[in-house]
C-alpha cells in the first residue's frame, strides 16, 4: 500500500508539473500574439494629427467649416477631445492611456484629433509622435474676445446662455477694481498650451516655460499660424498635408460669412489706452506677446519659402522645386 501511495503521489506531481508547462506554454503563446498585435496596431507615420486648439483662437472655424467638412472629401476620421472640466493637462496615467488608444486605432486612420489640451509628448512614452498643428492669436485680442464671450456669446450657438450673461460690466472697469475675468494671469494660456504638461508650465510668468513652448513648437509642430492668417495657414497645410487637407483653400474660399467666422463674439468693447497699457506692463503679457511673435515670425518664414520669396498667396509654389537625376539600379 505505501508503495502505491508513493507511486500515486509520483504520477500526481508529474500530472501537475506537466499542466503547469502547458500552462506556461500557453501563456507565453499569448504574450508573443499580443505583441505581434501591438505591433501591427503601431499606426503608421503621418497618420494622426492632434490639433491642440487655444480657445478663442478661431479654432471653431477652422475645425467645424474646415477640418469636418474635408473628412467627408478626403477620407478621414475626425475626433473631438473632450477634456474634464475644460482642464487642459491630464495624469501621467491619463497620458499614457490617450497615447495608447489613439495609437491603437488603426481602424480610424487617418484621424484628425482636437481638443483643449496641452502639448503630450507621444515619444517619451514610445510611441511615435503624431503631428502637431495649432493657430494662436495675439495675447490681448484673445483675452478681451473670451471676456466678452463669457458675457454675449458668439454667433455660434446663439441661444446658449453663457457663465456671465447679464454681466455688463466693460473690460476697462473690471481692470481698475481688479477684477477675476481681467487678471493678467488670463493671459497665461498659449504658453501652456505649447509648454505640456510640466509643472512650471503653468506657473504665470515663468520664462522657462516660454522657453520650453518655443522648442516645442519648432521640434514637434508642423505649422503653426496665426488667427488673423487663417486662409495663409491653410493654404500651406493643403499642399503640405494633402492627405488631410487637398482643397481646403478652395473648400474654405468658398464658405459664405457666417461659416468662414464662426464663433464671433457677439459683442467687444475696446479697451482704453490706460487699461491697455496697464495690461502690456506686465510680466505674463510680456511672455505671451514674446511666444506670439516667436511663432509669428517662424510662420513668416515658411510662407516667404512657400511663396518664393514674395510673401504672397498667389505665388505659393505649386511645383516642387528639386528633382532627381542620375539615377542608377544595379538590380
Amino acid at each position: 500500500m505505501i508503495s502505491i501511495s508513493r507511486n500515486g503521489l509520483l504520477l500526481s506531481n508529474l500530472f501537475l508539473f506537466l499542466l503547469f508547462v502547458l500552462y506556461f506554454n500557453h501563456q507565453i503563446s499569448n504574450l508573443q500574439q499580443e505583441r505581434q498585435i501591438s505591433y501591427q496596431k503601431t499606426p503608421t507615420y503621418g497618420s494622426i494629427i492632434i490639433y491642440n486648439r487655444v480657445p478663442k483662437t478661431g479654432s471653431t472655424t477652422f475645425t467645424n467649416a474646415v477640418a469636418y467638412d474635408l473628412g467627408k472629401q478626403n477620407g478621414f476620421t475626425t475626433v473631438h477631445l473632450n477634456m474634464t472640466k475644460n482642464k487642459p493637462v491630464m495624469s501621467l496615467p491619463d497620458q499614457e492611456y490617450f497615447i495608447r488608444n489613439v495609437s491603437s486605432w488603426t481602424d480610424m486612420q487617418p484621424m484628425f484629433l482636437h481638443g483643449h489640451v496641452s502639448f503630450i509628448d507621444f515619444t517619451k512614452f514610445g510611441y511615435p509622435q503624431p503631428i502637431y498643428i495649432n493657430l494662436l492669436r495675439e495675447p490681448l485680442d484673445r483675452l478681451l474676445s473670451h471676456y466678452y464671450f463669457l458675457r454675449f456669446g458668439d454667433n455660434f450657438r446663439v441661444g446658449l446662455k453663457r457663465s456671465r450673461a447679464g454681466n455688463n460690466e466693460t473690460f476697462d472697469q473690471c481692470v481698475q477694481r481688479g477684477g477675476h475675468d481681467c487678471d493678467v494671469k488670463q493671459l497665461w494660456i498659449q504658453i501652456p498650451y505649447f509648454c505640456g504638461h510640466h509643472t512650471f508650465c503653468s506657473e504665470v510668468g515663468n520664462r522657462e516655460a516660454l522657453e520650453t513652448a518655443k522648442r516645442h513648437l519648432i521640434e514637434h509642430y508642423l505649422l503653426v499660424g496665426t488667427s488673423d492668417r487663417m486662409r495663409d495657414f491653410i493654404a500651406i497645410l493643403d499642399l503640405s498635408l494633402p492627405k488631410f487637407f487637398r482643397g481646403a483653400l478652395e473648400h474654405f474660399d468658398s464658405l459664405d460669412e457666417t461659416r468662414s467666422h464662426l464663433r464671433s463674439t457677439k459683442k467687444k468693447i475696446e479697451p482704453s489706452d490706460q487699461t491697455i497699457s496697464i495690461i502690456k506692463m506686465s510680466g505674463a503679457y510680456q511672455l505671451e506677446r514674446e511666444f506670439y511673435d516667436f511663432a509669428r515670425n517662424h510662420f513668416d518664414a515658411i510662407f516667404m519659402k512657400a511663396t518664393n520669396g514674395t510673401g504672397k498667396l498667389t505665388n505659393l509654389l505649386r511645383k516642387s522645386q528639386f528633382h532627381y537625376e542620375k539615377i542608377k539600379t544595379f538590380h
